[in-house]
């Protein structure tokens, strides 16, 4: 009873409102003042979490670790504050804070956001449009970029002929993100007169401290937008990265210049370094080893020492290796070898890669400054950085497609040899899943150039050949495939294999020819214990967006993944996230 009386003394005299609660979170007393907070009478005996949506521990670490915990009743904003007493009874008080949140969001709301507009292809645009309609639809696009702008109280200026720099408060640069960009669209609906669609790419920046950091904010992410194939809008608020669109395939470029340029530049540096380290993914493909031998042969082109990084690789590129082995002119070497031969002077060229933590030797990164990528997989926010050279191109169907375009201009197809030729043609053949998929003029272009250099196709095609054991892993797969609502596939390779990854895209590539399958999804265990799953499409979905999701990327139409979680569990996961991915309004993010 003492006790009693001692607490309501207390909180007669607490000039905020105050409740007590006890070990079980449960009211045992409060003061008058606590009908600010709750309009209503009964609290004494409710639980705190009843309450207010914070449980007792969560108030106490809170207070302990100096976050502060928040509650809005009553049109209101408290900040809640404890304290325990030498009875062990939480007292809790209510401090109203309703002026200075307003203060806070209003400083927020009107601090600037920066957007960077660039309109996709545009050089293409222009010249593959006649005469008098060139500026017809730049024109359109710079009305419906100002209008947009309109509608949200924007700034906007052209600032070359295909480039915007747009300034808006970050109120109105939260209701472009809840509207997922739809000027993406509006853009899209615009009547190219040229085979393929107009598109923007987006960067915008928030967050920053200073007008500068937003700035770089959005160039960052603008950067981001153009090297995952236009036709996006990517937001950096701080160090997150958030993604819109994407819904194109990326417009292959018919002018050759930049491979001409990148290649000359390439062979500048080669020249200027004292040797070459090559190396591409983990687990290389073909498409990798094939990248690795056309960069092999620009360095051999400059004189210059070049190795080939791998530790590990899977039954596909048993024989091309042991090919490359015999004919003892391509030095292959481990991880091991290449940290020891690494210095200052040496350029490390990655192809098919351009993500940190999926080269085949990270530690090769610090130890030089001279690196070079040449990728054709849309650009990831963990990018490697600070690179020399890097020539990330998602028009393209593969590294050897690029690296081939190089070597057009930079070695004579007379110095290059048969195996050579049929090494990049075969990187290109793996991509485009047998020139079916991703495929553009150019792809055609470097693979004629390729045969003219003495490629036999029937050879190439003995580099895809298989193990019995995998053909039946791939048959067993195909069978037991799950098909689901709005033309979705699903399948399972049991047990593990070295060939997964193989086994997997191959899968997945042979369940879109059922009729009514618009993507697939196959997932299966290798000899790591680690599932890889390979994601495919016809288009309509976007599965390199789905692939993130699991820390994965690829391409609108192909991609893939490495997780810690079960086939199963991972197909559970897909069935729960594919809904939203196919819902009309979404706009495939």
């Amino acid at each position: 009873m003492d006790e009693n009386c001692n607490i309501k003394n207390l909180l007669i005299n607490i000039p905020l409102p105050c409740c007590v609660i006890d070990e079980e979170g449960n009211v045992k007393d409060a003061n008058q003042k606590m009908n600010i907070v709750f309009a209503y009478d009964g609290i004494i005996g409710a639980n705190l979490f009843a309450l207010t949506g914070v449980k007792p521990s969560e108030l106490i670490n809170s207070s302990k670790e100096e976050k502060e915990k928040t509650i809005e009743r009553n049109g209101k904003t408290f900040s809640m504050l404890s304290k325990i007493d030498e009875n062990s009874l939480l007292f809790v008080y209510f401090l109203d804070v309703t002026k200075r949140e307003k203060y806070k969001a209003s400083y927020k709301n009107k601090k600037l956001a920066m957007l960077l507009i660039h309109i996709d292809n545009y050089d293409e645009l222009i010249a593959s449009t006649k005469g008098e309609n060139k500026m017809m639809v730049p024109t359109q696009v710079d009305k419906v970029i100002r209008n947009w702008a309109s509608n949200y109280k924007a700034s906007v200026s052209r600032v070359t002929e295909d480039e915007y720099i747009m300034f808006i408060y970050r109120e109105n640069a939260d209701n472009i993100i809840e509207s997922k960009f739809e000027i993406l669209d509006e853009v899209r609906k615009i009547e190219s007169m040229v085979d393929f669609p107009v598109s923007l790419s987006i960067g915008m920046g928030i967050s920053g401290d200073s007008p500068a950091q937003t700035e770089e904010y959005a160039q960052a992410a603008v950067d981001l937008a153009l090297g995952r194939g236009g036709d996006q809008a990517v937001v950096k608020n701080g160090n997150r990265m958030h993604y819109y669109g994407g819904k194109l395939q990326t417009v292959e470029k018919s002018n050759k210049g930049k491979s001409r340029i990148i290649g000359h530049v390439l062979k500048q540096l080669i020249k200027e370094s004292s040797k070459v380290l090559i190396m591409g993914h983990k687990w290389p493909d073909l498409d990798c080893f094939g990248a690795s031998i056309g960069a092999t042969m620009m360095c051999e082109s400059c004189e210059k020492d070049a190795y080939i990084v791998i530790e590990e690789f899977n039954e596909a590129l048993q024989r091309i290796y042991n090919q490359a082995k015999e004919i003892g002119k391509y030095a292959i070497i481990s991880r091991a070898r290449a940290i020891e031969l690494c210095d200052e002077d040496t350029l490390v060229i990655i192809v098919d890669t351009h993500r940190p933590n999926l080269v085949e030797c990270e530690e090769l990164l610090k130890c030089t400054n001279k690196i070079a990528i040449i990728d054709h997989h849309r650009m990831a926010e963990d990018a490697i950085e600070d690179t020399t050279l890097a020539y990330i191109e998602s028009y393209a169907s593969s590294a050897s497609e690029l690296v081939t375009e190089m070597i057009q201009y930079s070695i004579d197809k007379k110095n290059v040899s048969k195996f050579e030729a049929e090494a990049l043609l075969a990187g290109i053949t793996v991509d485009t899943n047998s020139f079916a998929t991703k495929t553009g003029v150019r792809t055609f272009e470097a693979a004629a150039w390729l045969r003219r250099a003495g490629a036999d196709t029937a050879e190439v095609k003995r580099f895809f050949q298989i193990e019995a054991t995998t053909f039946q892993a791939r048959a067993e797969a195909i069978a037991n495939a799950e098909y689901l609502e709005q033309g979705i596939a699903l399948a399972i390779s049991e047990g593990y294999s070295t060939e997964a990854q193989i086994i997997n895209s191959q899968v997945a590539d042979q369940l879109l020819t059922v009729k009514g399958i618009k993507a697939s999804f196959v997932m299966g265990k290798n000899d790591r214990n680690v599932t890889v799953i390979s994601a495919r499409s016809l288009g309509e979905i976007n599965v390199q967006i789905i692939m993130e999701e699991f820390n994965g990327g690829g391409h609108l139409t192909a991609a893939g993944a490495q997780v810690d979680l079960t086939p199963l569990e991972v197909s559970e996961k897909l069935k729960e996230m594919l809904p939203k991915y196919l819902d009309k309004t979404y706009n495939k993010e």
